[in-house]
Formats: C-alpha cells, structure tokens, sequence
C-alpha cells in the first residue's frame, strides 16, 4: 500500500494549462468514482482550485505503473493531450506524499506564503469525496491530521499574523488607526483588481460604510453589488471626501486626484477629525503635500511595500518553523501507516495458520472418531502442521539463494531466529 500526491499548480504551469486540467465540483463525483473504478486505486480525493488540482490516492501498483495509469486517464478525462500535461505534473510518494498535503493545508506551498484559504478548499475537497464514498481508513486518518497540523501551525506560529498583500496591508494599517472599523466610513477611488481586494477585505471586517468612486460608474457598481457600497463619479469626490474617514485611492490617472485644497476643505468640515488616506496608484493619486496636513494620515505605495516586505520576512520565519511541525507529524503518520501495514500482515498470517491448523485438526478428530490409533493420529496432526509452517520460509530461503540475495537471507535468518544456537 502507498500514498501517492500527484499535481500541477502555479510554479509548475500557466494558467492556461491549469484550466485545462482542473475539476469542476459539479463533475468531481463522478471523477473520484472513475479513479476508484478505472485505475483501481483503494481510496481518492481531489483537490482542485485556481492555483492547482492534485490528486490524492491510496495504490498497490509500482511507482512507474501509476504514473502511466494516472498521465493516461487524466489525458482521456479532460481531453488534454499527455504532452502537454506530463512536463507540468509533481509525483510524491508515501512520506513525500504526506509532507506534501500538510505543508498545502498550512499555506507553505502557496502563492501567497501562509495564505489561510487553501484549507478550506482542503476540507471541501475532503467532504466532496466522503460523499463520493473514496474517502477510507488511510485517507480518513491522513487528512484530520493534515487538519490538525495545520492548525498547531497557525496556533504556534506567526504564519498568518502580517499582511502580505498591498491591499491587506492598507486595511490593516486603517485597524491600526482606528481600532475597530465597524463605525467608520471609507470612500475608495478607483475599481481596479486592488481596489476590489481592499473592498472585500474591508467587507470582511464589517466597516460602517463604503462609497465607491470611479470614472466608469458601471464598472464601480458591478465590483460594488458583493460588498454593498454606494457608488460615485469621481466628479463628486468633493463633496463627499468630508464624510470619510478612511480614503483608499488607486487609479490609472495621470495627474492627482486629490489636491491639499480639497482635503482642507474637507478637514474643516469635519472638524479636523483625522482622515487616513493610501495612495495605492502610480503616479499619485493624491497630492504629496496634502500629507503636511496635521490631521491627515498619508501612507504612499511604497510605505506600504516596505510593510508588505517585512511582513514577508516574518513570514518566512514562520515557515521555517511550521516545516519543522509538517516534518514531525508526517514521520508520526507514516509511523502509523507502517503499523497498519504490519498489524494487517500480522493478522493475515495468524488467519492463514489457524485455518491450517483447525482444518488439520478436524481431519484428526475425524480419524480419531474412526478408531485410528491416537498416536499415529497425533504424529500425522504433528508432521502436516510442521510440513504446513515450514512450506512458505523454506521456499523463501530456497528462492534467495538461488538468486544469490545475500541480504534477503540474512534478513530471514533474522525473521526465523535462525542463529539462535549459534549464539547459546
């Protein structure tokens, strides 16, 4: 029994690649059931997001066999020719295997290093197969400690505490300033890809309210249905500049948006309230001397990169110890694996002597019942189970020294206690 992890992800294919090989929920089912069934592996799960598929499974075919199987019917499913998926895929294999999932569940493998999505998408994809019925004993227990190590990561480790992305680390900043955003107001200029990512982020901590302002309105109010923001031109920023608190701006223009007239006018309005203000865009959106303001807070791109490059750093650091927790479980796991494979070994040899033995013994109770001499009787019973037991280690010594496998009849001398008398 081994543990295969086979995949293609973002350091290993473009995106137009990827797509060609990802799995949609609505199919997945159905695929988890063809791998069960077609290339007859014991149990699966599939795990397929924007960044990568990989498939999970439990197989008794050599390391070459799977490959072929797996190359083949990925090939055949999705319609992909095999050239163009073999350069692209990553094998792992038992402990590598193992090692591989964890570090995926606690985001050492992802493009954002320490991001905390991909292990949702790993429990979706752990219950889409429970569903399917591949999900078994090895594979069952794999992914709760997969689970498990992932969260001893995030409990132990700083791998998630500092914001990695330009936009996390405006809205992080704004926590900092502000405390809790749940009454404050923020207008974001602009309705590129960060600023979508700053709204979402600022949505996901409950702010007040969020006014988005963009030359394109329609564009604005697509990006504004999924975090319930208004929505302006970027002619009507003065008059509404005052109500904000927090001013988010990233644009393609090419002169400032925002002047130091504007935001004194806005100030006065306010009471000089303080407004914290990111000028995410290049060039600027917002005027550099408006951050002379006493009561204005102005973090350009680059603070905000400088933020973002530390943060990473601290990141790293944390990894470094997070590897050393996935390497600790994954050898406590295979440790386990082995065990099973023994204890199933165990219980399968005990099974095939005491069949032997009772189908020996009825024969001799019925020889017995017969008026056989009773001795004669117990000295056939003797020889057959002796004859029985030494069959298969006899031919297994036979079979190495024929072959010359000098290492494999140590190894049975070992398994049989064979120099024992020697060593009397």
């Amino acid at each position: 029994m081994s543990i295969f992890a086979v995949g293609i992800n973002h350091k290993t294919a473009p995106v137009s690649v990827r797509e060609k090989i990802a799995f949609s929920p609505d199919n997945l089912t159905q695929a988890l059931q063809e791998m069960i069934a077609q290339l007859s592996c014991k149990e699966a799960a599939i795990l397929s997001t924007c960044n990568r598929t990989e498939l999970y499974f439990v197989q008794d075919q050599p390391v070459n066999e799977v490959k072929q199987q797996i190359t083949g019917w990925l090939e055949q499913y999705h319609q992909v020719p095999a050239s163009t998926i073999s350069p692209t895929l990553y094998w792992h294999h038992d402990q590598q295997a193992v090692n591989h999932m964890m570090r995926v569940a606690c985001g050492l493998d992802s493009l954002i290093l320490g991001e905390p999505q991909i292990l949702g998408q790993m429990k979706q994809a752990y219950s889409q197969a429970k569903a399917a019925g591949s999900m078994k004993v090895v594979m069952e227990r794999l992914f709760q400690r997969t689970f498990g190590v992932a969260k001893q990561v995030r409990t132990e480790t700083e791998i998630g505490a500092s914001a990695v992305s330009v936009a996390f680390a405006a809205v992080n900043l704004a926590k900092h300033i502000f405390g809790q955003l749940q009454k404050t107001k923020v207008l974001l200029i602009g309705a590129g890809e960060t600023i979508e990512l700053v709204a979402r982020h600022l949505y996901d901590n409950q702010v007040g309210k969020i006014t988005v302002a963009n030359r394109t309105v329609s564009r604005a109010a697509d990006m504004a249905k999924g975090v319930g923001a208004d929505v302006i031109t970027l002619a009507q920023i003065p008059e509404h500049i005052g109500d904000a608190d927090i001013v988010i701006s990233s644009t393609g223009s090419t002169l400032p948006i925002i002047g130091k007239g504007m935001i004194e006018k806005a100030l006065s309005r306010r009471r000089h309230r303080p407004i914290f203000m990111v000028d995410i865009a290049v060039p600027r959106d917002i005027e550099e001397q408006v951050g002379e303001l006493e009561d204005v807070f102005l973090y350009t791109v680059d603070d905000l990169q400088g933020i973002v490059a530390q943060n990473l750093e601290n990141r790293r650091k944390a990894a470094e110890q997070a590897e050393v927790i996935v390497g600790s479980q994954s050898d406590d796991f295979m440790a386990w694996v082995r065990g099973l494979n023994t204890q199933d070994a165990v219980v399968a040899y005990r099974q095939q002597c005491l069949e032997k033995r009772d189908q020996l013994l009825d024969k001799a109770k019925q020889q017995l019942a017969n008026n056989k001499d009773p001795e004669q009787v117990m000295a056939e019973l003797a020889t057959k189970l002796t004859n029985n037991l030494m069959h298969a280690p006899t031919r297994a010594l036979q079979n190495a020294a024929q072959g010359g496998e000098l290492d494999k009849i140590i190894y049975l001398h070992d398994v049989f206690d064979l120099d024992k008398k020697t060593r009397k």
